[in-house]
């Protein structure tokens, strides 16, 4: 468990100590970005497999039993999850380009819903997998990821406000973290066709390939019969 502890902490730290932070500016300030962004994502793969190895081989113990009904509850929410996933790769997100890439650009497609979409696809995984598994090596492990991706939240906002103040005003403006914020507060309004039916079939598809495939990927059924 102290092996898996550990390698939570490096996951947990390597993106809220470094990514979106000041010294993430200042290392970017000496190397330059490209070579952050290699250096960065080669390390997180090294921490990622950590992770998943010291999760696999801890020892661990029973902290609850989920019911029945909240595991029907996980296989019903993971859809929208794929949704917000896939929607997150069919449309440049302004908090991820340049100045001059998001000039003039107003949010589309899922940028509309919330500007964080894939980071909210991981948090529903992550909640939903740390609640239905129950055990405490599962929660050190889901509960990572949890942590990960809701607090990158706000902490990609400010390094967009750091970098480009013009744009985080107009984009926080109209759009919202929490999904569907800013349309019900009319700040936005939600746009079917933008997000596409190649969007909305795509999320299916991997939703119902991965329930097919997941007892043979990870030895559980998801679906309680």
């Amino acid at each position: 468990m102290a092996l898996l502890i550990v390698a939570a902490l490096l996951w947990i730290g390597i993106h809220l100590g470094v990514a979106g932070t000041r010294l993430r500016d200042a290392v970017v300030g000496r190397i330059g970005d490209a070579a952050f962004r290699i250096v960065f994502s080669a390390l997180s793969v090294l921490v990622l497999l950590l992770l998943v190895r010291a999760w696999a081989e801890a020892p661990t113990a029973l902290l609850w039993v989920a019911p029945d009904w909240l595991r029907w509850v996980a296989v019903i929410v993971m859809l929208p999850a794929f949704m917000l996933f896939v929607g997150s790769l069919t449309v440049r997100n302004p908090t991820a380009v340049g100045p001059r890439e998001q000039m003039g650009r107003p949010p589309r497609g899922m940028i509309r819903v919330t500007r964080h979409p894939m980071l909210w696809s991981f948090s529903i995984w992550a909640a939903l997998h740390l609640l239905n598994n129950g055990d405490s090596a599962s929660v050190v492990f889901f509960g990572a990821f949890l942590v990960t991706a809701l607090a990158g939240m706000p902490s990609i906002d400010a390094k967009l406000a750091r970098r480009d103040p013009d744009t985080w005003q107009a984009l926080s403006a109209a759009t919202s973290i929490v999904p569907f914020a800013a349309i019900v507060a009319g700040r936005n309004r939600f746009v079917p066709n933008e997000i596409g039916w190649l969007t909305a079939g795509l999320g299916v598809a991997a939703w119902i390939v991965l329930l097919l495939a997941h007892p043979w990927l990870f030895g559980v059924a998801p679906m309680v019969w």
